[in-house]
């Protein structure tokens, strides 16, 4: 092994560890960090993890924050911004296989792991979140009802509900992608884009962007530059959704869609379109021996939250949970 092949698994390590703190808004310890590192792939200790933070204390890019561990700093945020742009490119299609391959969801049983977004936002805005959430569910904008909540100071496997916060998990589409694939049908999650809706019926995207070409998720880039027009799609029936697309091989097209429909019937996820083989599906291009299937993004009931002017932290394709931990939104 040479020393830049070293090297570079060592900045990659470093990185990691700066996202990890920067995604936890908290202090965290080297122990909390080293379990991190695995459950992204990353096989390190809890010393070897002491060792790393080390080398980032000494470049300023982290400090210590008592006993309560360390704390990414400004500079670090802006490292983290800048360096492995490449290695960052493959990180959200790596993140959105490793969930795929763990997701268990069992139709026939009800039961399994599946994939959520979880969005943060203050106390004194849950009661009016709750209500614009219900809006979205009730008229199908959202993919599923069901959800989960997170008091302030929960730790998941990716972040930290901080003081005077409070987490709503949604089911992720993504989900469609892991239970397809349980099901023996290759997927490739391809885009998240902006899906127009006239009258009710989705019409065409009105942006794409591929999974692998970007170091942040779609859904946040769109939400972020306020794209959405979800709840003028729900008092009108026309606005624009948060979607994403995945294709299939066409041979598989037959059992898929016996799949599709007992997923939209167990309210898992929400299918806006199926495509025809190597045809464009809602103005989105198609490879050939392919077929695109349209999924409404499990983050639109948030977007529109944040449409209404409260402020929301959402982190798409979140991490993975059990069912049966999660509550039917009435």
């Amino acid at each position: 092994m040479t020393t830049t092949t070293i090297d570079s698994q060592v900045q990659r390590k470093l990185i990691e560890i700066l996202r990890i703190l920067y995604e936890n808004h908290e202090p965290i310890g080297a122990r909390l960090i080293a379990d991190r590192m695995n459950e992204r792939g990353y096989p390190i200790g809890e010393r070897g993890v002491r060792y790393h933070l080390r080398i980032l204390d000494e470049r300023g890019l982290t400090k210590r924050q008592g006993y309560d561990g360390r704390v990414i700093t400004e500079r670090g945020v802006h490292e983290l911004n800048s360096a492995l742009v490449g290695d960052r490119l493959g990180f959200i299609i790596t993140r959105i296989e490793k969930f795929i391959y763990d997701t268990t969801f069992d139709l026939r049983k009800g039961q399994g792991k599946v994939i959520i977004n979880t969005s943060i936002i203050d106390k004194y805005d849950f009661d009016k979140a709750m209500e614009i959430l219900r809006r979205v569910v009730n008229n199908g904008y959202s993919i599923s009802p069901y959800i989960k909540l997170f008091e302030e100071g929960t730790v998941t496997s990716d972040l930290k509900v901080p003081e005077g916060k409070i987490g709503i998990a949604t089911m992720c589409s993504i989900t469609i992608d892991g239970i397809l694939m349980k099901n023996g049908i290759p997927v490739n999650t391809k885009y998240g884009g902006i899906l127009e809706v006239k009258d009710r019926v989705p019409v065409h995207f009105e942006d794409l962007i591929f999974y692998t070409g970007t170091t942040i998720d779609p859904m946040r880039i769109f939400i972020s530059k306020k794209l959405t027009r979800v709840l003028a799609a729900v008092d009108t029936g026309s606005g624009r959704l948060l979607a994403n697309l995945r294709e299939i091989p066409a041979s598989a097209l037959p059992e898929a869609e016996k799949v599709l429909q007992s997923i939209m019937d167990s309210r898992i996820g929400g299918i806006a379109e199926i495509g025809k083989p190597g045809k464009q599906v809602l103005g989105a291009p198609v490879e050939n021996g392919k077929v695109g299937v349209v999924a409404i993004a499990g983050v639109n009931g948030m977007a529109a939250v944040e449409e209404m002017g409260i402020k929301v932290d959402t982190h798409p394709i979140s991490t993975i949970i059990d069912f049966k931990d999660l509550i039917k939104l009435e």
